[in-house]
This record gives C-alpha cells, structure tokens and sequence, in this order.
C-alpha cells in the first residue's frame, strides 16, 4: 500500500456526493449529445424492424454477424463486474474499495445491453416471447430446453437479477446518506429506496453478511454465463471451428480479460471527469494491471490451445479455415491487429511499473485491449461460416451494412449514457467503503520506520 493523504469525512462526502448534489458543468452537454446519439440509435433499430434484416449484411450461409459479436462481446464485458467485487470482497483485499462499485455497474449495465442483441438479430422481436415461453396449451407447444436459445435467456437472467441484487444490497448505505442530505422528491426517492436503512449495528451486520453470502452465490453463475454462451458455438458440429470443448474455459478467461480493461477504462474516466485524484490513485491501477497480465496470458495460452486443437485433429476442413483465417485477406489483417491489440501490445508495456501507475497508458492500453477482444469474437464467428474454404462450393462474403454498424456504435453510447444517468443519482464510488479505509488505516513502526498498514480488529 503507497502513502497517501489523510481525508476525512467531511471532504469524502462532499467530493463523492458531488454528482448528486451538484451538477458538473460538463454533465448535462454529455448527456445531451449521448442522449440524441442513443435516439438515433433506436431509430436505426425501429428501421431495421420494420424493412427486415435485408438491410444487413447478413446472408446465406452467414447468418450471424456484427449482432452476435457484440452480444458475446458485452456478455464478457459484464464478467468483470462480479468477479472483482466478489472475489476481492471475499479476500477482503484493501485496493477494491473504490473499483467495486464501478465493476457492479458495467455488469448490469452490459448484460442489459447485451439482451438488446439476440432481440433486434430475430428480425421480428415479438417472436421471443413464444420462443422462450410456453404458448398455446391447447397442442402442447413448449420452447425446446436442448436449445441454446433457450438456455442463454435463462443464464442471463438469472446472472442479471442477481447482479442487480448484489448492487443494490452495497448501494444501502450510500442511499441512507443521500436520504439524509437532499430534500423533496428526491428525499423522497431515496427514502423508498434506503429501506428504512439507519445505520445501526444490526444492519451494518446484515448488510456484511448479506454481501459476502451473494460474493460466494454469484461466482458460480459468473462462471457458467459465459460458459452457456460459449456453448451457443460449441455444441454446432456442422461449422468449422466452432465445434470444440474448450471454449467454455476459453470464452470466460476472455471475458474476464475484456470486463477488467473495461473497469480500467471507466476508472480512469472517472478519475478524470469527477476529479477524484484522492479516491482512485495510481497503485489501484497498477493492482488491476498485474491482475490483467496473469489473466492475459491464461488467454493467450487458451488460444493457443484452440489452434493446437484444431490441428491435431487433422480435420481439412478445420485446416482450411485456420489457413484462411491467418493468411487470406482480410481475415489475416484482423487476425495480426486482434493479437497486436489483446495481447502483443499491452501485456508487455504493463511488466512496467511506470506503465501500470500512467493512468493515461493505461486508458489506451485497455481500450486496446477490447478492441482485441471485439475482434476475437468476429473472428470466432464470421470466418467459419463464411465457408470460404478449397473444400466448400456454397459460400459468401460478410460486408457489415452501415446499419449494423450504427447500431454497434449505439451500444456504447448506450452503456455510457446510462452510466452518467446513474451517477446523477447515485454515488459511483462507495462512501461507507472509504470511511472504513480510512478507520482501518494506520502507521505502524516497523524498526524505525513509520509505514502505512491496515489494521483490522482479530475475529
């Protein structure tokens, strides 16, 4: 732990509760130009609806394109949320304080946004509703259980809820603080919302506990989310490359490598916007960096496993595809950057500690990163069913339409605008949690130097 400055309460309250209590002068012209950008978004979506997927460029055989990337892709991106939080809470690691809340967000935020895909890619939503539903009793009609399509709605749901959950039992105190500060409506929203929350033994009690029983529920679903929608691909024989059994290990050491460069990029953002110097410092980037190499290079060793596993098989067809994927244009080019961006890049700058604690490389290098990592999936997905191999005589080419592709940029406006809504209302950093920080640190002498420490009370 580095030195830093003592802050009181005081001046916690008053920079954390800043969003809320005050409006930043950059606020209200982001939001606004998001806000337009979102609503433009939803128009080229309601288009899309009414004319049909005609107008991406979606065809036979490749029917899944830029709209299953991005959802696989934001899937992965809310993977990070649950597993800092919880696995940090759990080993009570001092740094997580001010990333925690950050983490929660972009999960909930992330799958929803990732529901939004599988929607618009049925080119008639309202047909979701019998696919994933009983209907008509009468003949016995019931969704197909064996299905991927029904599996990924019940694992994202059931991740999304308990997510929202584990977000909302953290937000409680923070809710009975801004109860207690604000007047009027907004008193009035946060008093329905605190829970009657007083900030008593018992609840503080409850509130712990409750937290650290949804840390140890949630992992598992953490887990099997991205192995559900890995298997979306693997459990498909009939397309080369995507017919393997590691993907589910595969798909969620990648999530987790994306979701962690995300919460970097949004920590630095908010570092930025909000001024929080004193709350989000260098060394919370260098923790979250050296957690990205070792997490980076288990990726790396994965895909590498997956190319090894497609040649040992002596499959043509498997050959073929790997052959077009890194030596056929365009395929080569995008294999050459996703490498470069997820890995070849960033990894090697990060084994510096002047790299891990620039708050400006960093933010460069995460965005690098999930660049990669959009590309990892397109080239997991377009390539095999193109089918354009020596050995197949029914293929295509995949041209994204601008539609799609406007729809794309959409999702990030999206996230980013519901973000900044959420932080008109509610604290992004937890106000409890950098109290309690500030309680358990201290300096002790060790010989006869005075050096910070954390001191706990024994259990």
């Amino acid at each position: 732990m580095q030195q830093r400055r003592p802050l009181d309460q005081v001046y916690t309250n008053r920079k954390l509760l800043n969003g809320q209590l005050d409006t930043p002068r950059w606020w209200l012209p982001t939001v606004s130009i998001l806000g337009v950008l979102v609503l433009i978004g939803i128009g080229v979506i309601a288009i899309m609806v009414n004319k049909g997927l005609g107008v991406t460029g979606l065809s036979r055989p490749v029917f899944w394109g830029l709209f299953i990337t991005t959802f696989v892709f934001w899937v992965g991106i809310s993977h990070a949320g649950i597993m800092i939080s919880a696995i940090l809470r759990l080993t009570q690691a001092e740094w997580r304080r001010p990333v925690t809340r950050a983490a929660e967000l972009l999960t909930v935020f992330s799958l929803l946004t990732a529901l939004v895909f599988p929607l618009i890619h049925a080119g008639r939503p309202w047909r979701i509703a019998y696919w994933i539903t009983p209907y008509d009793l009468g003949r016995g009609i019931y969704p197909n259980i064996r299905s991927p399509l029904i599996w990924d709605p019940v694992a994202i749901g059931t991740y999304l809820t308990g997510s929202t959950l584990f977000l909302y039992v953290a937000l409680l105190p923070d809710l009975g603080n801004l109860r207690d500060r604000t007047t009027g409506w907004r008193n009035s929203l946060y008093t329905v919302l605190a829970l009657g929350w007083r900030g008593n033994p018992r609840q503080w009690k409850l509130q712990t506990v409750g937290g650290i029983l949804l840390s140890a529920l949630m992992l598992p679903i953490f887990v099997s989310v991205h192995s559900i929608v890995s298997w979306d691909f693997a459990v498909v024989p009939a397309v080369e490359g995507w017919h393997s059994t590691i993907f589910a290990p595969y798909f969620v050491i990648g999530a987790i490598h994306s979701g962690v460069s995300a919460v970097v990029t949004m920590m630095a953002l908010m570092r930025w916007l909000w001024k929080w110097d004193d709350f989000i410092r260098p060394e919370h980037f260098d923790a979250l960096a050296r957690l990205l190499i070792v997490v980076a290079t288990a990726w790396l060793g994965f895909t590498f496993l997956e190319l090894i596993f497609a040649l040992y098989g002596q499959d043509a067809p498997e050959i073929a595809l790997r052959e077009m994927q890194m030596f056929q244009w365009p395929w080569n080019m995008l294999f050459i950057i996703f490498l470069l961006c997820a890995y070849l890049i960033p990894v090697p700058m990060w084994l510096f500690k002047r790299v891990r604690t620039n708050i400006a490389l960093m933010f460069w290098t995460s965005i690098l990163v999930n660049i990669g990592m959009w590309l990892e999936r397109f080239l997991i997905i377009v390539p095999g069913l193109s089918r354009r191999t020596p050995f197949v005589y029914v293929w295509d080419s995949y041209r994204p339409s601008a539609v799609e592709w406007t729809i794309l940029f959409w999702s990030f406006c999206w996230v980013t605008f519901l973000m900044l809504l959420f932080s008109k209302f509610f604290p992004l950093v937890p106000l409890f949690e950098q109290k309690e920080s500030q309680v358990f640190t201290d300096d002790v002498m060790i010989g006869r130097a005075r050096v910070p420490a954390i001191i706990r009370e024994a259990d």
